[in-house]
């Protein structure tokens, strides 16, 4: 049986507005499922893989349709804890035409903020391979930061593959030193990582996506890719650097949830076997689709329309 791949974050209820302009103007809309690491179990689940998500939610109606949608989407939901006392964090986000859309968090004090490192010691890790994690889930809260550790740990100790994008939320932490000692802490724990050149720019000191890479080498990854906007993702590991190139699309609609969907493509990949730099270049496909459309998760494709994306028989 294929082992499957468990990841830990905050999903969130989503107000997309249904007009262009400042959210404290537009007069309606759309209601949707977002969070970073949501995104990344519905891209993978959509590919046809094993996945299990770990979170807390409000007994609310945004909990109760995260809970619907993971299950629509096949993912597993049995360590979803509800909270009696806390809700579900929400965000809004702006309509644009182009480029990146206006965020706003209603996620302050929310269930997933209380996930702590009990709720990882219920967790049997031996169904599993494969670990993502990102940034934002030790952001939350000190609570939090003790779960994202402890899973870390625990996933190393049974031999998982794991994986991190440290979706870097500076509002979330108390300072920015903090989230960077905290982020590359955890960084070290990973096998793959997956940081932005604005990323690395922050935790690293440096844009250049080679030092980027040789610096998380250095803490222990096995390999680093680093995301270079639509020029694609630089990938480095002991014999290298080098850039695989990304897909062109005719309009970016929404860059929210590209990062997202590369991760997705690109552990699919790995998950299967394949060679490195097939796998980042299917996780580009992924992120290349995904910013065709509004929604945070809409695009992300199943395997056969990434295989035609691709321009491959199949996947």
């Amino acid at each position: 049986m294929k082992k499957g791949i468990l990841l830990a974050g905050e999903p969130m209820g989503l107000f997309i507005a249904q007009e262009e302009g400042p959210l404290d103007a537009v007069g309606g809309y759309t209601m949707a499922v977002a969070g970073a690491e949501f995104n990344v179990a519905v891209g993978l689940a959509r590919l046809e893989h094993p996945v299990t998500y770990l979170t807390r939610l409000g007994d609310d109606p945004f909990g109760r349709r995260i809970v619907r949608v993971l299950g629509e989407n096949g993912i597993g939901s049995e360590f979803v804890r509800y909270s009696s006392d806390r809700s579900t964090g929400f965000m809004l986000k702006s309509k644009v035409h182009s480029g990146d859309p206006e965020i706003f968090y209603f996620r302050r004090g929310s269930a997933a903020s209380a996930l702590c490192a009990d709720d990882v010691d219920g967790v049997d890790f031996s169904g599993y391979g494969w670990l993502h994690l990102t940034g934002i889930l030790p952001a939350l809260s000190e609570q939090t930061r003790a779960a994202a550790f402890r899973l870390a740990q625990r996933a190393r100790e049974a031999g998982l593959t794991i994986s991190f994008d440290p979706n870097l939320r500076p509002q979330l932490w108390p300072s920015r030193e903090e989230m960077v000692r905290t982020i590359n802490q955890l960084a070290a724990l990973a096998d793959y990582l997956l940081p932005g050149e604005a990323e690395g720019e922050i935790l690293c000191g440096s844009r250049d996506a080679e030092q980027i890479g040789r610096f998380y080498l250095a803490l222990g990854a096995k390999a680093v890719a680093v995301k270079v906007g639509g020029r694609g993702a630089v990938v480095t590991t002991a014999t290298g650097s080098r850039l695989v190139p990304g897909f062109a699309v005719e309009k970016v609609v929404d860059t929210v949830g590209a990062g997202d969907g590369f991760a997705a493509g690109m552990l699919s990949a790995l998950m299967e076997g394949l060679p490195l730099e097939e796998a980042v270049r299917r996780g580009n496909a992924v992120g290349a689709i995904q910013v065709t459309c509004i929604g945070d998760n809409d695009g992300l494709p199943t395997r056969p329309q990434l295989a035609a994306f691709m321009g491959l028989d199949t996947l």
